[in-house]
């Protein structure tokens, strides 16, 4: 009995130290970029002036450590399998897809507030940062598939967060994937890149660079004319820089404030806003 507690002693210890570690690594990351978002923001518009006050700031920051820290504290809940049930759905059904570093848990709070909406076939699925672009493509096809197939749906809607939206336009853009979607609403996705990308050290980070292959062939693209496109940012994201590298042309763009780059996962706002574009796209 004394060697089980104190197994599990060293367990707990161990998972507490890896706790404060992430915690600590979190700040950092916060603090740096956005440092590095307001210092690019007040260069390109010196008039700025909101940022400037220290009350926006820290609220600014610690709401964004703090959807981090809950990201990490949900991240197990995506190591389930993901489960796509059968029957006909009411609405279309939606799949859900998480950006870099993050697995589909951070896509919990939408994935509630759209049932809650009304949408009764929600999908999310992971997209691992091990795998290389086209692979995660064709996972995103082959879902779309099983999808269509189990709710008895000729297009789904395809929402996706920072890198995830980027992997939805490939798969609508670039892989034939346009007749089999209705919506594509895109949260904080660099269409343009984002000065950031370079700390993204990984092959699915480089196509994020400013001018990367991939970015400029899906920007040099027309936006097929049967999807409704949406993208959803923030002017104060401090992952995608300049943050108006979020806004795609030819879509419906919306500017939200006050809004970190994870933070946008946790808001109404933008819940409230992927479900007005959801149901406006095909009037479910």
């Amino acid at each position: 009995m004394t060697v089980v507690f104190g197994t599990f002693a060293i367990l707990l210890t161990l998972l507490a130290a890896l706790l404060a570690l992430s915690a600590g690594l979190f700040v950092l990351s916060v603090v740096l970029s956005f440092s590095i978002a307001w210092y690019e923001r007040f260069n390109g518009d010196p008039t700025v002036a909101e940022e400037r006050r220290h009350t926006f700031a820290a609220r600014l920051m610690l709401t964004e450590f703090a959807c981090l820290l809950l990201t990490l504290l949900l991240r197990p809940l995506g190591w389930l399998p993901t489960r796509i049930a059968r029957g006909p759905a009411r609405r279309t059904p939606v799949i859900l897809l998480h950006g870099l570093f993050q697995n589909r848990s951070c896509l919990l709070p939408l994935h509630w507030r759209l049932r809650a909406a009304g949408f009764d076939r929600v999908v999310s699925i992971n997209t691992p940062l091990g795998q290389d672009l086209q692979a995660l493509v064709d996972k995103v096809a082959g879902t779309v598939a099983q999808v269509r197939t189990a709710a008895g749906a000729k297009q789904v809607h395809l929402v996706g967060h920072s890198m995830g939206g980027i992997i939805a336009r490939n798969f609508i853009q670039l892989q034939d994937g346009a007749p089999y979607v209705a919506t594509c609403v895109t949260i904080g996705s660099p269409h343009r890149g984002s000065k950031l990308a370079p700390f993204a050290v990984s092959s699915l980070g480089r196509n994020l660079l400013p001018g990367s292959k991939l970015l400029t062939r899906l920007n040099a693209e027309p936006l097929p004319a049967s999807v409704r496109f949406t993208a959803i940012y923030s002017r104060h994201d401090n992952i995608i820089v300049p943050a108006d590298h979020a806004r795609l042309d030819g879509a419906e763009n919306l500017e939200l404030a006050g809004l970190g780059h994870t933070t946008m996962l946790f808001s109404r706002q933008v819940a409230e806003a992927v479900v007005a574009a959801l149901k406006s796209g095909t009037g479910d």
